[in-house]
């Protein structure tokens, strides 16, 4: 029997203290070819939220890509209650937009319309398959592979391509690296409930950055000179990273304006035309604050920091250039 009760992240901490990710359940993939999830214009939708760095991978590709025509959209209220993410109009928060192909109120209603007995999570992000009414795939490293490549004869920006053949491997070897270490190491730092698994997991993320950093400082990304989907992955968390992590999660042993490189990169994939309006610092600073009652229980909302440095040229042009 499903569960009626809000899974939170809390119930992902181990005995010991630390923070364990579940994996993502729906694993479909929609690819040319296939019989079941073929790709169509006007047949998927995504649910995302703007606080969510994994939901926002997804944003931004659709976004990198030129899918918005393709590819639906809503995006959920900031805060995520004991019945999690919920749907509200732009009225009422600012910036969101409702489900309008399910009419769902929350979230977990679409993850019932998919399994009525699903016992899980309800994250974000979903790709919501609107012909079978039902789930295709809500893991995000999957989602950004699928609109890398399967949607390109619809796409505006065909000639993008965010995972080359020719930098798979270098590709899955990096995110290998960074995903535990950032991506989920500022998780495992701000959801660890002892003093040992905190300072585990705070350590390791600040020897990755301290790595990436040195990367960085004669690389203009990750890869080179070549933008793939390896620097959007970091980017969403780098992007949050002076917003919340370093006061809310405690990842406060330097700040990301404290690196030279990897603020000059940040700035850089933040003034990008097709990525800034994925970013949504209201939604961020709001959601982290006000959701996470078991870290901040009376949802005071810092008013800082303030992030005009991102405005400021970023100087990377000639980053790794002889």
């Amino acid at each position: 029997m499903a569960s009626s009760e809000h899974k939170g992240v809390i119930t992902d901490v181990s005995k010991d203290g630390a923070f364990q990710r579940k994996p993502s359940s729906f694993r479909e993939f929609i690819k040319v070819g296939s019989d079941q999830f073929p790709p169509e214009p006007d047949r998927y939708h995504l649910y995302i939220s703007y606080a969510c760095p994994w939901a926002c991978r997804c944003l931004i590709v659709r976004a990198l890509k030129g899918l918005d025509h393709v590819i639906g959209l809503s995006i959920v209220d900031y805060y995520m209650g004991e019945r999690g993410w919920k749907f509200s109009t732009n009225e009422e928060t600012e910036g969101c937009i409702p489900d309008t192909i399910n009419n769902a109120q929350y979230v977990r209603d679409l993850y019932f319309l998919a399994k009525s007995d699903y016992d899980g999570r309800f994250t974000v992000p979903i790709l919501w398959d609107k012909k079978t009414k039902t789930i295709v795939n809500n893991e995000s490293s999957e989602i950004i592979r699928m609109f890398n490549t399967e949607f390109n004869q619809w796409a505006k920006h065909p000639e993008v391509n965010l995972y080359p053949e020719d930098l798979q491997k270098e590709i899955n070897e990096i995110n290998d690296y960074i995903y535990p270490n950032i991506n989920n190491g500022v998780y495992r730092s701000g959801f660890a409930t002892t003093q040992g698994a905190y300072e585990e997991a705070v350590k390791q993320l600040f020897a990755a950055l301290d790595k990436i950093e040195e990367k960085l400082s004669h690389s203009r990304y990750l890869l080179g000179d070549r933008f793939t989907e390896a620097d959007v992955r970091l980017f969403t968390t780098l992007i949050r990273f002076d917003a919340v992590y370093v006061g809310h999660f405690k990842c406060n042993i330097r700040q990301l304006k404290e690196y030279p490189a990897l603020l000059g990169y940040t700035k850089e994939i933040y003034q990008m035309e097709a990525i800034r309006p994925t970013v949504n610092f209201t939604h961020i600073k709001r959601h982290y604050y006000q959701s996470h009652a078991s870290i901040n229980p009376h949802h005071v909302v810092p008013l800082g920091p303030v992030l005009d440095f991102l405005e400021t040229p970023h100087n990377r042009e000639n980053v790794g250039k002889k």
